[in-house]
C-alpha cells in the first residue's frame, strides 16, 4: 500500500526539520519523511527549527540520556516556542516519551518536557523489551491512522506511558490518544494533541503503513515561507 497524499505533496513540498541532537538511526528518518513528500533538513539550528513547517524530534535508547542530548541543543526550547505558536511537532519512540512529566527507568527518574502529564515505566511483561510488529487500537476520528487503522506498526521498547491522566481542559479538543498492548500491558502508542503529535512505534521501520501514517502527518503541516535570511518568525 503506497502512501497516496505523498504525491499530492511533491509540487510543493513540506518543509520538515528532523532536530539533530545525538540520537542514533536518524538518517532513515529523514530518508522514510523524503520518501512521503517531505523537503528535509537534519539540523539543531533554532532559527531553521522554527521557521520549518513541521518539526520531528527522534530518540532512542534511554529517556535520561535523550532528554540530556535534546537540552543540550536547546531542543526543550525550540519545542516549547514551536508549540506556543501552534506549529506542528511530531516525536518519535523516546521522543514521544520526553513529552511527558518524567520517566525512570533502572530507578532513576529524569525530568522530561512537560508537555502530557504523567510518567514513563517500565512495560509489565513476560519478554521486554516488547520488540516487533504489533497492531493498535487508533483513537475515533484519527488523521494520523487514516487508512491504516488495522495495519501494524514496528515497536522496539522497554518503557511506555502505561497510562493517560490528562483531562480535556474547558472547550479544548481532547487529545486522541491511541493504544496498543504487549502481554497484556496496555500502553499509549501514539497521540494526537493539537500541535504536538508523537508515536512511540517507529514509523520510518513499519513499511508501508508507516509511510502512509508519516503522508498522513505531511498533509496536517500549514505551509509556511521563510521571512528573512534565516526563516526564522519574528
Amino acid at each position: 500500500m503506497r502512501p497516496e497524499p505523498a504525491d499530492a505533496l511533491a509540487a510543493d513540498a513540506p518543509r520538515v526539520v528532523v532536530l539533530d541532537h545525538g540520537s542514533g538511526n536518524v538518517r532513515s528518518v529523514v530518508r522514510a519523511l523524503e520518501a512521503a513528500g517531505a523537503a528535509v533538513e537534519l539540523t539543531a539550528d533554532r532559527d531553521r527549527a522554527l521557521a520549518a513547517d513541521g518539526l520531528v524530534v527522534p530518540g532512542v535508547g534511554a529517556f535520561a540520556a535523550t532528554i540530556e542530548q535534546v537540552l543540550a541543543v536547546g531542543g526543550d526550547r525550540i519545542i516549547e516556542r514551536r508549540l506556543a505558536g501552534g506549529l506542528p511537532v511530531l516525536g518519535i519512540c523516546v521522543g514521544l516519551q520526553i513529552m511527558f512529566d518524567a520517566g525512570t527507568e533502572h530507578g532513576e527518574r529524569s525530568t522530561g518536557l512537560a508537555q502530557w502529564p504523567g510518567e514513563i515505566t517500565g512495560l509489565q511483561a513476560s519478554v521486554v523489551p516488547h520488540m516487533g510488529w504489533n497492531t493498535v487500537d487508533a483513537a475515533d476520528g484519527t488523521q494520523l491512522f487514516h487508512g491504516v487503522e488495522s495495519e501494524r506498526f514496528y515497536f522496539v521498547h522497554s518503557y511506555a506511558a502505561r497510562e493517560w491522566p490528562m483531562e480535556q481542559i474547558g472547550s479544548l479538543a481532547a487529545p486522541k490518544v491511541t493504544w496498543a498492548e504487549h502481554d497484556g500491558d496496555r500502553f499509549v502508542a501514539a497521540v494526537e494533541n493539537d500541535a504536538l503529535t508523537a508515536t512511540q512505534f517507529h514509523p520510518e521501520k513499519s513499511g508501508d503503513a508507516g509511510a502512509r501514517l508519516l503522508a498522513n502527518w505531511l498533509c496536517t503541516l500549514p505551509r509556511r515561507r521563510p521571512t528573512g535570511s534565516e526563516g526564522a518568525p519574528q
